[in-house]
C-alpha cells in the first residue's frame, strides 16, 4: 500500500514509518523540518520537505503516487510552550490541518489516522481511568488544538474512513535504536535520561503536593514500541471492519505510575539525582486511560509495558545521541 506519513521526521513518525516499510508499504514522508530531524527519516522512505498546508504540492503528491492512506503526525507538541504561544499552535496544529484533511478528502484517500491526545479529556475529579466518552475540556491550547480537529472530523460527511489515537503519554525508543526523542525538553523520560548520562545534570520533578499518593503526578506510560504497533493494527481495522467511519481510541496501558515511582525504578538500576519543583501550568494531576475499547477493537495487547524497559531503552537511546 502507498501510505503518506505527515512528521515523519518526528518521534512517533519515523518510528511507525520504520515499521510500516518493514512491512512492505512503500511510504512517503512530507515535513517541514520545524520540529523533525532529518537524521530519524528512514533512508528507505521518499521524502518530500513541505508543509501540510502547501495544498497544490500535496495535491499532486497524492494524485501521482497513488496514496491510499494517511498517518497525520505533523503538530506542535509542547503544553509550555502553547501557554505562551497559543496562536501559533491554533494555526498549526488546527488551521493547517483542516487544509491538509480537506486535501486529502478532494483527493480521495480512504483511510485517514489522526494523532491526538490525552490532553483533550477534562481533568478527572476522581482517579478514574478515562473511557474515550469522558467529557472532552482541555486545560491548555494544545489540547484544544487537538480537540479542534476531532470535532471537524466528527463534522465531516464523507466517503474517508478516519481514526483518532488519543495518546497518554509516549515514552522509550526504537529497540533497534533508531530513532527516539530529540531534546523534548518536556518528556519525562528524555530529561531522566539527560540526568542519568550527564555530570552534574538533576532530574526535576514538578510538583510534590497533588492529591496523589506521593503527591507527584500520575501519569500512564505507553512505549513506543507498542504504540506503532497500534497504528499498524488500526490500519487493518479501518480497512476490513469499521462500519461506522469513525473510530476514536485511548493510546496507554491503563496504569498509573506517579513521578516518584518512575525516579524510584530508575534509582534501583542508575546514579540520579532529583529536585522538586514548582507545578507547570496545564499539567493535570492524574491521567490514566481506559483501554477497554482498544484491547476488544483491535485484539491488541502490549508487549512492551514495562517501566524498566522504557527507562533501559531511553538511556541507551540518549548514550547513542
Amino acid at each position: 500500500m502507498n501510505i503518506l506519513v505527515t512528521g515523519g521526521a518526528g518521534y512517533i513518525g519515523s518510528k511507525v514509518s520504520l515499521d510500516l516499510l518493514e512491512l512492505g508499504h512503500k511510504v512517503f514522508i512530507i515535513d517541514n523540518l520545524s520540529k523533525g530531524k532529518r537524521k530519524l527519516i528512514p533512508k528507505k522512505s521518499i521524502f518530500f520537505k513541505l508543509d501540510i498546508s502547501n495544498k497544490k504540492q500535496i495535491s499532486n503528491l497524492i494524485k501521482k503516487y497513488k496514496i491510499h492512506a494517511v498517518y497525520h503526525f505533523a503538530a506542535f507538541i509542547s503544553v509550555p510552550e502553547s501557554l505562551k504561544k497559543p496562536k501559533l499552535y491554533l494555526m498549526n496544529n488546527y488551521y493547517k490541518t483542516k487544509i491538509f484533511i480537506n486535501n486529502c478528502i478532494e483527493n480521495n484517500v480512504k483511510y485517514f489516522i489522526f494523532s491526538s491526545t490525552a490532553a483533550v479529556y477534562e481533568n478527572p475529579k476522581k482517579k478514574i481511568k478515562i473511557k474515550e466518552n469522558f467529557k472532552r475540556n482541555p486545560k491548555n491550547p494544545y489540547g484544544l488544538s487537538k480537540l479542534l480537529v476531532e470535532n471537524y472530523i466528527y463534522s465531516l460527511q464523507n466517503d474517508t474512513k478516519f481514526c483518532i489515537l488519543r495518546y497518554f503519554n509516549v515514552a522509550g525508543a526504537d529497540k533497534k535504536l533508531r530513532t527516539g526523542q530529540l531534546n523534548n525538553n518536556s518528556n519525562l523520560f528524555n530529561n531522566l535520561s539527560k540526568a542519568i548520562l550527564l555530570k552534574n545534570k538533576v532530574f526535576e520533578i514538578y510538583g510534590k503536593n497533588y492529591l496523589t499518593k506521593d503527591g507527584t503526578a500520575v501519569r500512564d506510560f505507553i512505549h513506543l514500541e507498542d504504540l506503532s504497533n497500534i497504528h499498524v493494527k488500526c490500519l487493518s481495522f479501518l480497512k476490513k471492519k469499521l462500519n461506522n467511519k469513525i473510530l476514536t481510541l485511548n493510546c496507554g496501558y491503563g496504569e498509573g505510575y506517579s513521578v516518584y515511582d518512575i525516579v524510584s525504578i530508575a534509582k534501583k538500576r542508575y546514579k540520579l539525582n532529583f529536585v522538586y519543583k514548582k507545578k507547570r501550568t496545564g499539567d493535570l494531576p492524574f491521567i490514566v486511560a481506559n483501554c477497554n475499547n482498544l484491547q476488544k477493537k483491535l485484539k491488541w495487547r502490549p508487549k512492551f509495558n514495562s517501566i524498566r524497559k522504557i527507562i533501559d531503552l531511553s538511556v541507551r537511546w540518549e548514550k547513542k545521541l
